[in-house]
C-alpha cells in the first residue's frame, strides 16, 4: 500500500492515471478559496487535464482554507504533497481512478493570513477563484445586499485588522496590487448561484467600499467577475470510498474525491490577465452564461430539492433510490416540464428534453451514492435561489405552481425533525432554530413556516401559492409523502 506522495507516483499501479508532467516545474497562477470535493472534481480536474496535454503549467492552483474545518484539509494536503485521487463512478459499476496534480500548495488562512494576502498580491497570480457555497457570499437572502453586520466582517473592517474573511483577504490583496502598480486579478466564482460573478462583484465591491471608498471605486472599475455555470455531482467522501480506493488502486489517500461521469462548465470569457486554455479541456466559453445557469439551477438543483425532502420522509436515504422509484421520477419530470421549463430562456446548443431525461439517469446512478441528507442541507440558502424564482415567474405569468409549492411544503414537513417512520432528522441549516421552531407550530398554525419573510418574501400574501402549499402540507400530515405525490403527478 503506497501513501500518496510525489515520491510514490512512479510506484502506483498502471490502472491509476497519474500526472505525466513535472509538478516541480509548475507555478501557481490561480489562488482558490474552498478546496472541497466539488472544486477537486471540477476546476482542478480540468487544469490537470490541460497540464497532461502540455498546457497551463503556469496556471497551477494554490488552495486556501478560511474556515476552522479547513485545518483538516491543510493536514491532508501537506502530507500528500497536495495530490489526491479522483474516482469516477460509472452507472455500470466500473470505476476510473486518476491522481490529480494541479494543486501545488495549500494555505490555511487562520494560521498565516499574511501569506495568503501576499500570494494573491504577487504578479504570478492572475485569477482568484471561489467555491465557498451560497452562504459564503454574505448576502441577505431577501434584499440581496451585503451583510455589513456579520461579526467577522466587522472585524475585518477595522483599521489594521488581520483579515479573517475571504472578503478581507481578497480586498487587502487587491489594495496591495493597486499600491504596487499591478493590474488586478480576475475573481472567478464557481458556486451554484444565479449570476455568481455578478453576486461576487456586488459583495466584494461592497466590502471594499466599506473598507475604503476609493478602493471600492477602483475595484468596481477594474476587477472582472465572470459568471459561470458548473455541474458535476460530487457526494461527500466516505470511509468506504477510502477503503475501496485502497483496495482497487493500492493507494492510501486521506481525502479522495468521488464523482459521476458527467461534467459541465460554461464560463464567460471575461478575464483581465489571461486564463488557461479551458476550451481545450471541454469548457464552454461564452459571452453570456445566464441561459445555461438558469437551466441548471431550475432543472437540476431545484429537482434535487424536489426529491430530497419527499424521499427522506418516505424512508429513502440516497438519491438513486428516489430517482429509481417511478413515482418520484414522474413527479420530477412533471416539475421540470410544466413549471421550470416555461421560465427558461433558449439555451444555445442544448436539447432540453434530452437534458431533463439525462438528469433522471444521473440521479439514478447507484454507485455515486449521493445522500439525501447532503441534498437537504442548507435549504434556506438553496430554495430561495433555485426554486422560488420559478414560483414567482409562474405566479406572475399564470403558470402552474402546484409542484413547486409541494416542494416547499415537503421542506416544511422535513423541518419538523422526524420522518414518517418516527426517525429523528438531523436538520442542517444556518436558520435551523428558526425554521424548526416554525415547523413545530404548523399543525396548529399551517402557515407558520412560510410566514418568514426573510426566507419567502411576500409569498405569504399570494392566495394561489398559499392554497397550493397548504393543501400539500395537510396531505403530507394525513397521508404521507408517497400518497401526496400520487395526487400530484400527471
Amino acid at each position: 500500500m503506497e501513501q500518496l506522495t510525489d515520491s510514490a507516483l512512479a510506484e502506483l499501479p498502471a490502472n491509476l492515471g497519474k500526472p505525466s508532467y513535472d509538478r516541480s516545474a509548475l507555478t501557481a497562477g490561480i489562488v482558490h478559496f474552498g478546496v472541497g470535493g466539488f472544486h477537486r472534481a471540477h476546476q482542478a480536474m480540468y487544469l490537470d487535464q490541460l497540464m497532461n496535454d502540455g498546457l497551463a503549467h503556469d496556471w497551477a492552483i494554490c488552495g486556501v482554507g478560511v474556515l476552522p474545518g479547513d485545518a483538516r484539509m491543510k493536514q491532508v494536503m501537506d502530507k500528500q504533497d497536495c495530490l489526491y485521487t479522483l474516482v469516477v463512478k460509472n452507472p455500470d459499476g466500473t470505476r476510473e481512478g486518476r491522481i490529480i496534480g494541479s494543486i501545488i500548495e495549500y494555505l490555511f488562512a487562520p494560521d498565516d493570513p499574511e501569506a495568503v494576502v501576499e500570494k494573491m498580491a504577487s504578479d504570478a497570480v492572475r485569477i482568484v477563484s471561489l467555491t465557498v457555497t451560497e452562504g459564503g457570499y454574505n448576502f441577505h437572502h431577501v434584499t440581496g445586499d451585503f451583510d455589513a453586520e456579520n461579526p467577522d466582517v466587522l472585524h475585518d473592517l477595522q483599521a489594521g485588522a488581520a483579515p479573517r474573511t475571504t472578503f478581507g483577504l481578497v480586498t487587502e490583496a487587491l489594495r496591495r496590487r493597486r499600491e504596487r502598480g499591478l493590474a488586478p486579478f480576475t475573481v472567478m466564482s464557481c458556486d451554484n448561484i444565479q449570476g455568481n460573478g455578478d453576486v461576487a462583484r456586488k459583495m466584494f465591491t461592497a466590502f471594499a467600499s466599506l473598507k475604503d471608498p476609493a478602493l471600492g471605486a477602483w475595484v468596481a472599475a477594474n476587477v472582472l467577475f465572470p459568471n459561470s455555470m458548473v455541474d458535476r455531482i460530487t457526494p461527500v467522501t466516505t470511509d468506504e470510498d477510502r477503503q475501496s480506493i485502497a483496495r482497487d488502486f493500492g493507494v492510501e489517500d486521506g481525502w479522495p474525491v468521488v464523482c459521476e461521469p458527467f461534467e459541465q462548465w460554461v464560463l464567460e470569457d471575461h478575464f483581465s490577465l489571461g486564463r488557461p486554455p479551458f476550451e481545450k479541456a471541454g469548457v464552454q466559453l461564452v459571452d453570456d452564461v445566464e441561459p445555461y445557469e438558469l437551466m441548471k439551477l431550475r432543472l437540476l438543483n431545484a429537482s434535487h430539492q424536489g426529491m430530497c425532502y419527499f424521499g427522506y420522509l418516505a424512508g429513502y436515504r440516497y438519491a438513486h433510490e428516489v430517482a429509481q422509484d417511478p413515482l418520484f421520477a414522474r413527479f420530477l419530470l412533471d416539475y421540470m416540464d410544466r413549471e421550470a421549463t416555461p421560465t427558461l430562456q433558449p439555451v444555445p446548443g442544448i436539447d432540453l428534453d434530452t437534458y431533463k431525461r439525462t438528469l433522471i439517469e444521473r440521479f439514478s446512478n447507484e454507485y455515486v451514492r449521493d445522500t439525501l441528507a447532503r441534498l437537504c442541507a442548507e435549504s434556506s440558502d438553496r430554495i430561495p435561489k433555485w426554486l422560488l424564482p420559478v414560483v414567482r415567474i409562474n405566479l406572475e405569468n399564470g403558470g402552474e405552481i402546484k409542484r413547486s409549492a409541494a416542494i416547499v411544503a415537503s421542506w416544511a414537513r422535513y423541518d419538523e425533525g422526524t420522518d414518517e417512520q418516527g426517525n429523528r432528522i438531523e436538520v442542517v441549516d444556518r436558520l435551523k432554530d428558526t425554521l424548526m421552531a416554525a415547523a413545530a407550530r404548523q399543525q396548529q398554525e399551517p402557515l407558520s413556516f412560510i410566514s418568514d419573510r426573510e426566507v419567502f418574501g411576500d409569498l405569504i400574501d399570494n392566495e394561489r401559492f398559499v392554497t397550493a402549499y397548504s393543501e400539500v402540507l395537510a396531505s403530507l400530515h394525513q397521508h404521507g409523502a408517497k400518497e401526496t405525490l400520487r395526487s400530484l403527478v400527471s
